[in-house]
């Protein structure tokens, strides 16, 4: 498959995935959400059996040869720990992650998760242009 091919698969299977858990389970498919209430003890061991779905899809998509996914970034390890933390607290502040509101939200046509999702990638915007940009001209890089 190509890079194109890759994404529209795993779009459609992530897709798939949320719209058989809002039509089995009546719950939205936000990972952010499963996480938390997985943590605070919430009733419901399918939140934990989703959340140890997502680390096992890597392991499956090994068994078929499928190249693994590499992030490149240019911080250190405390970058990736502030990073963290301001993504965690972004999805307690919007009460959503891009999964809840990006694609089940989107999909329901629901306002909130419009006004979410432009938040998300108006962030996401900057935050790239800041550090390509202009962290570069302050940095020598």
């Amino acid at each position: 498959m190509t890079n194109w091919t890759d994404a529209a698969v795993g779009g459609a299977l992530i897709g798939l995935a949320s719209a058989g858990m809002l039509l089995v389970s009546g719950r939205v498919a936000g990972v952010s959400g499963i996480l938390s209430n997985a943590v605070r003890g919430t009733s419901g061991t399918w939140r934990w059996a989703f959340l140890l779905g997502l680390i096992a899809s890597s392991l499956w998509a090994s068994l078929f040869n499928m190249p693994a996914v590499i992030a490149h970034h240019q911080g250190g390890p405390v970058v990736l720990v502030i990073a963290g933390l301001l993504v965690g607290f972004g999805t307690q502040m919007g009460s959503g992650c891009t999964s809840g509101h990006g694609i089940c939200g989107m999909a329901n046509i629901s306002l909130r998760s419009a006004v979410a999702v432009g938040v998300f990638m108006g962030v996401a915007i900057v935050t790239v242009f800041v550090m390509r940009h202009l962290v570069p001209l302050f940095t020598g890089g």
